[in-house]
């Protein structure tokens, strides 16, 4: 499984900055990043190369962080990889209940970051078929 972080920021102007800046201060690398928002408050959720010491220095900070586990899904680069995961998923009664992309920088490929209702029968059934999984 591959951790991420979910950091909950105000809806204001500078807020997403000052969360990117202090992991930079703090060589935290940020791989995915993506902002879920509601009327106040955004979730920003975000895949680092060092989660554990990503938490500690935004706790410090003062911001609610909690760490938790999702799947990172590495796709071919071919048309329809995305929709063979989720019929797989689908077809095993797996719910995502939130999904992002990012790109790994070297390779090129796309990864799909998703959270699913069973995080245990997803990664056993794509692994099953074939499905890298990003670590």
């Amino acid at each position: 499984m591959l951790s991420q972080l979910s950091v909950f920021i105000e809806n204001k102007k500078g807020n997403l900055v000052r969360v990117t800046q202090i992991l930079k201060e703090n060589d935290v690398d940020i791989r995915a990043i993506a902002v879920f928002d509601t009327p106040e408050f955004g979730i920003l959720r975000l895949i680092v190369i060092d989660p554990q010491k990503g938490k500690e220095v935004l706790n410090e900070k003062g911001y609610s962080v909690r760490l938790g586990e999702v799947i990172g899904i590495e796709l071919t680069d071919e048309l329809g990889s995305l929709n063979t995961v989720l019929e797989l998923l689908s077809d095993n009664d797996i719910t995502i209940n939130y999904i992002y992309s990012f790109v790994l920088r070297k390779e090129g490929l796309p990864v799909m970051v998703m959270n699913v209702n069973d995080m245990r029968s997803a990664k056993e059934t794509l692994e099953k078929n074939g499905i890298s999984l990003y670590k």
